[in-house]
């Protein structure tokens, strides 16, 4: 008989011993569904700020996240990839206005720990913004994170070349040029654009001439004078200049 109770007390002690960690399990989903919530209420405060979209900058996004866990990062990342990838669709389709929303989506889910992801993502949305026009948000996105990538540096060049700033878009031809010399658009733009520099500065040294000259016969004229009177020119040995005082042609005192 006490062997009899022996045995059924060790029973007794193996049940009670056994746990079910279906429990814990659930447990531990819901503490982390009600993190992530508290982060995406926080995030949504932050991006809607007096009723106005908020582009966070990336050293707050760490700040934000710097309770994720390594699996909770890599788990945002794979979910923003997902959303990548619909972008993508969208805009190889021309529906550029939906994929530049779901590129910003896909920014606002991928962790600021993965610089490289969220730099594809920017240039991605760079690149529908072009196509809707949208210059200097483009410019802004096409260089955001990583200003190694080539594929990110030539589209701001042409951004920057197509807004008519060619000493910046040279610039950054010629930063294509130092990471990879055998890039062609690179070389061709690097031979083309400072011609083009040349003759912008000439147009507008000629305009600002054309500017002080009215401005110049503006004043003189209560006095009977205009700008003609006055003949500049330049020495060729010191390339200082001297001014003059001409009599009109027609000034027969």
């Amino acid at each position: 008989m006490e062997a009899a109770g022996i045995e059924r007390s060790g029973e007794e002690l193996e049940e009670e011993d056994f746990h079910d960690c279906t429990e814990d399990l659930a447990e531990a989903n819901r503490k982390e569904s009600e993190r992530e919530g508290r982060r995406n209420q926080r995030m949504e405060k932050v991006l809607h700020r007096g009723g106005e979209d908020v582009e966070l900058d990336e050293k707050t996004l760490l700040e934000m996240e710097k309770d994720l866990t390594e699996e909770e990062r890599e788990e945002r990342r794979k979910q923003s990839t997902e959303i990548k990838e619909e972008g993508n669709e969208l805009f190889k389709k021309g529906d550029f206005v939906e994929a530049e929303d779901v590129y910003s989506q896909a920014l606002l889910k991928c962790p600021a720990f993965y610089h490289k992801e969220r730099a594809i993502l920017y240039s991605n949305r760079a690149a529908a913004r072009i196509k809707q026009d949208k210059t200097e948000p483009a410019i802004a996105d096409s260089i955001e994170l990583n200003p190694d990538y080539i594929r990110a540096l030539l589209r701001r060049a042409e951004l920057y070349e197509k807004t008519d700033k060619l000493d910046e878009a040279l610039a950054d031809y010629k930063s294509v040029l130092e990471k990879d010399l055998s890039c062609r658009q690179a070389k061709d733009a690097c031979m083309r654009l400072p011609r083009q520099i040349d003759e912008r500065n000439e147009r507008l040294k000629e305009e600002m001439i054309s500017k002080l000259k009215d401005l110049g016969n503006l004043v003189l004229k209560p006095f009977g004078l205009s700008t003609q009177n006055f003949q500049v020119n330049q020495d060729a040995n010191t390339g200082s200049y001297s001014i003059n005082f001409v009599q009109n042609r027609n000034d027969n005192r």
